[in-house]
């Protein structure tokens, strides 16, 4: 549908929101939301708006990145336009932005020609025009902002004002409360400056998926990754201090393998005696496996009287956006092995997977 919201009469009875998400997952992005009431209005590839007759906060969801309260948008090849729009916009709001965060919708799948989400040049100049225009109330019109810089790591309880780059001349704006870690985060995109060069991607999906879980992981913790090969998951686990285990067939990068606080399993976990784990409190599985697979190796590892879990990060892969379907029934078998919490997302970093957060019974 091609409606947009923000052309209707808003009321206080009514809600508006908007949404990102994996280029790709819009779609059940859509279904969710209309099963809860919300009518679809203007929408692209990563980017999804709609209204509500009733008063609502923003949807959450497994594929949901970031959800915010619509406050209008603006199409225009002049930025000091787009910004008067913006101040337009916001004129109605009463309290001060802590914080502005302003991103691109992903402009493609993640990974196809090499494309990571996140903050690029154009948003960056963008956020610094807007930044510019409403910091310190220095706006004509408008509340203002607080920050001292755009597109920095909120804190709990701040009030976010979101710009959306749908495209380079098409802005969305809203504003969303900081209340979970990605919610903090510009773009739902974990900021991280790695201090060396990451062996793989896998480093950025490790280091958002323990920072996402909450799991209270301690350098000297004992930590398993199966399908760790090339080791880019492993280097952020040793980067925090952990002792790592790997299980891969496939070989270790040299930089990983020759790591004193490193021991590599070339072999696949199902083979592998229990006996090896014990001790370890944490286990991280991307294997290049169907779900079902995955999860009845995590199982058996789980229900072995040699190991002793407190945390699992499983990726399950997807391959298409339909075997979305199986989730719950997924979700359900991870229940029979008595966990205390499951949550499952699909990350920034994740393609077309998701991940699921799992605490064990200490």
């Amino acid at each position: 549908m091609t409606d947009d919201p923000n052309s209707q009469s808003r009321n206080e009875q009514s809600s508006f929101a908007m949404m990102c998400c994996a280029h790709g997952a819009e779609t059940l992005v859509k279904e969710q939301i209309a099963n809860e009431g919300w009518r679809l209005a203007f929408s692209r590839p990563g980017f999804v708006t709609a209204k509500h007759d009733q008063p609502k906060r923003p949807p959450t969801g497994v594929f949901i990145r970031t959800a915010a309260r619509s406050l209008g948008s603006a199409k225009n090849d002049h930025s000091s336009v787009m910004i008067q729009k913006l101040q337009q916009a916001i004129a109605a709001e009463t309290v001060p932005f802590d914080q502005l965060h302003v991103w691109p919708r992903d402009r493609t799948a993640i990974g196809r020609f090499d494309f990571e989400p996140g903050i690029d040049e154009v948003s960056a100049a963008v956020a610094d025009e807007i930044w510019s225009a409403l910091h310190d109330g220095s706006a004509s019109n408008g509340p203002g902002l607080t920050c001292a810089r755009p597109n920095q790591i909120a804190e709990n309880g701040q009030r976010i004002l979101d710009v959306v780059l749908v495209d380079p001349s098409q802005w969305f704006f809203g504003t969303h409360e900081a209340t979970t870690l990605p919610t903090r985060w510009p773009g739902g995109v974990q900021p991280i400056e790695p201090a060396y060069e990451p062996i793989s991607r896998a480093y950025f999906k490790a280091a958002e998926s323990v920072a996402w879980s909450g799991f209270d992981m301690r350098p000297g913790d004992l930590a398993v990754e199966v399908g760790s090969a090339p080791g880019g998951a492993c280097g952020r686990l040793l980067e925090l201090g952990m002792q790592v285990i790997g299980v891969d067939p496939a070989d270790m990068d040299p930089r990983i393998a020759d790591h004193p606080r490193f021991i590599h399993y070339p072999a696949r976990a199902g083979d592998l005696p229990r006996r090896v784990f014990r001790g370890a409190k944490w286990l991280l599985v991307d294997s290049t496996v169907k779900p079902d697979a995955t999860l009845s190796t995590v199982r058996n590892m789980v229900d072995s009287r040699e190991t002793s879990f407190r945390g699992l990060l499983i990726t399950m892969k997807l391959g298409e956006y339909e075997n979305a379907a199986h989730l719950e029934r997924w979700c359900n078998f991870i229940r029979t092995w008595g966990v205390e919490r499951l949550e499952v997302r699909q990350l920034a970093r994740n393609r077309c997977e998701v991940c699921a957060a799992v605490t064990l019974p200490a």
